[in-house]
């Protein structure tokens, strides 16, 4: 079973792109049987919890790394997963987080196969709009998980 998760604030302007996309695939007519789509916003708890039982796992998110906005990068979750710092509160568990923790306490249940890809961000300032490059990168990467999917060709593939 393949599992997509969308991640990011809407309220945040490119932050929301993985929110974003994971809602216009939800709106697809004829996914797939055995697909799942979720927007977890920004709970690494509902990260962790809807990875259970899948097989294979893709998250959707923005980044900040400095590199050009709008850029597109897929990086497999094992070079991305991190232990939560001591002392973590649930505000501070993110993917990352739920990608370590959910491997230990899921085992043979939470994905092998996990993929991320991360959209750069422009702009994450308080708003709903996302900026024209990441808007375009949306729209690359949401033609590439349609075909990912089987539902279409076209994209990054």
């Amino acid at each position: 079973m393949l599992t997509i998760i969308g991640c990011g604030n809407l309220n945040r302007s490119d932050d929301g792109v993985g929110s974003i996309i994971a809602s216009r695939l939800m709106a697809l007519p004829n996914l797939p049987s055995g697909a799942r789509i979720f927007d977890a916003g920004t709970g690494g708890m509902e990260v962790m919890f809807q990875a259970r039982g899948a097989s294979r796992l893709i998250i959707i998110d923005a980044s900040q790394s400095g590199s050009k906005p709008g850029s597109i990068f897929e990086v497999p979750g094992s070079e991305l997963e991190g232990e939560p710092p001591a002392g973590f509160n649930l505000h501070e568990f993110r993917w990352d987080h739920a990608l370590y923790a959910g491997r230990r306490m899921f085992r043979d249940e939470f994905p092998e196969d996990v993929t991320v890809f991360l959209i750069e961000a422009a702009n994450l300032n308080l708003g709903t709009a996302l900026s024209p490059a990441v808007a375009a990168a949306a729209d690359k990467l949401f033609a590439t998980l349609r075909s990912r999917l089987g539902l279409s060709r076209g994209g990054v593939d």
